[in-house]
């Protein structure tokens, strides 16, 4: 009788009483699980739709909540108007505002973008020239039997990448169309989920915390709390900084007389909301423009860009972001070139923010299995602070 109890004892002791192996037993369920839900993905579609259907207009939403909070609090704190009659006043002031934008500023981009359309073809005929002209050159001869390349051979490959791009960029632009209606919904459904965003979302964190045990709410509290300023301080820090660079590049090109200005100016702001990433590909378009139009001007459109980086990098962003993050930039970068493989635009968009969002779970799961576990020697000093 003691032998047939001593079995379970044993096991009981080795695998129950074993946190480290009972870690690795809920490990291997959690792959089981991720293996049979692979197999059978089916049944997830319908949630995929739903997702991809609300991903544009929550994503849009939540971008302007955390813009745009800070008025509404300031309305309601400080001049004592109520929440919803404060967001309506918001509202009329930002239509009056794309009002003005759209009467004045519109027709100036849509000139210069038409215009950039137009000459287009100039552009590209300019650029083969300057390309036949230097494979004509000694330096290219001089180049060409130093590394052994024939000039054929770079030709068609160049030919074939230029064949590639051009067809993704047309299978891009049929994707962009298809996806017309999804954007165009998402812009007109943002207002109304924006508005009550704005009036209960100070709610939010409540209503979640109603799902989690008693036990877990302050250390979710403290969760929800730490995600919502590391999203706060980078989405608002980001855009203004993205603005800031914008206005500084569109004085520069004005300056050096650089022609499509507003439109190159623009497409810098919106890359720039890309971390390190978004200047490289918003400086193609301008070194383009400033190529075709002369030496001289290119010479003084990266003199401009130089001076812009550096005032940003020196000035602008330390004031503006400062440590909020805590993310070392290579870690971006692997995050932006993750994210976007994974989700595409959408990913390289929301890949740092995303990635902050999951360093603070990530974190706190730590802290909490460190506290739980007893496998770490100091575990009882970090647990009184987490727990």
């Amino acid at each position: 009788m003691q032998r047939l109890q001593f079995w379970p004892d044993k096991f009981r002791n080795f695998f129950l009483n074993n946190k480290f192996v009972v870690f690795l037993l809920v490990l291997l369920l959690i792959g089981l699980n991720v293996l049979v839900f692979a197999k059978i993905p089916f049944v997830f579609r319908p949630l995929s739709v739903l997702l991809h259907t609300v991903a544009l207009p929550l994503i849009l939403s939540g971008v302007a909540y955390y813009l745009l909070n800070p008025l509404v609090d300031r309305l309601e704190k400080k001049s004592k108007v109520k929440r919803t009659y404060g967001i309506i006043v918001l509202y009329l002031f930002i239509a009056g505002v794309i009002t003005v934008i759209l009467l004045t500023v519109t027709p100036i981009i849509r000139g210069q973008l038409l215009g950039l359309i137009d000459n287009f073809p100039r552009y590209s005929s300019k650029i083969q020239d300057e390309l036949a002209h230097l494979t004509g050159s000694e330096l290219f001869d001089q180049l060409q039997q130093n590394t052994g390349a024939e000039l054929g051979t770079v030709t068609n490959r160049i030919t074939t990448w230029l064949t590639t791009f051009l067809h993704n960029a047309l299978n891009s632009v049929g994707n962009f169309v298809g996806a017309l209606t999804e954007i165009v919904l998402g812009i007109v459904t943002t207002p109304l989920i924006l508005f009550y965003l704005l009036r209960d979302g100070k709610r939010l964190p409540d209503y979640i915390l109603r799902l989690v045990p008693d036990a877990l709410k302050p250390q979710t509290r403290m969760v929800l709390s730490e995600m919502n300023q590391q999203i706060s301080s980078y989405i608002r820090g980001q855009i203004i900084v993205s603005c800031c660079i914008g206005a500084l590049l569109y004085i520069g090109y004005l300056i050096i007389g650089l022609e499509y200005s507003l439109v190159l100016a623009i497409v810098a702001a919106c890359t720039a909301v890309v971390p390190y990433l978004g200047p490289a590909i918003a400086i193609t378009p301008a070194l383009i423009v400033a190529l075709v139009t002369s030496p001289l001007m290119l010479l003084k459109m990266i003199v401009v860009w130089t001076a812009v980086q550096l005032i940003e990098g020196k000035f602008i962003s330390p004031q503006i972001m400062g440590k909020t993050l805590k993310i070392h930039p290579i870690t971006i970068i692997f995050a932006i070139v993750f994210f976007g493989k994974m989700f595409g635009v959408v990913g390289i968009i929301l890949a740092v923010p995303g990635y902050a969002v999951l360093k603070v779970v990530a974190t706190h799961i730590f802290q909490w299995f460190r506290f739980r576990s007893g496998l770490y020697a100091s575990s009882g000093e970090d647990g009184g602070e987490h727990s």
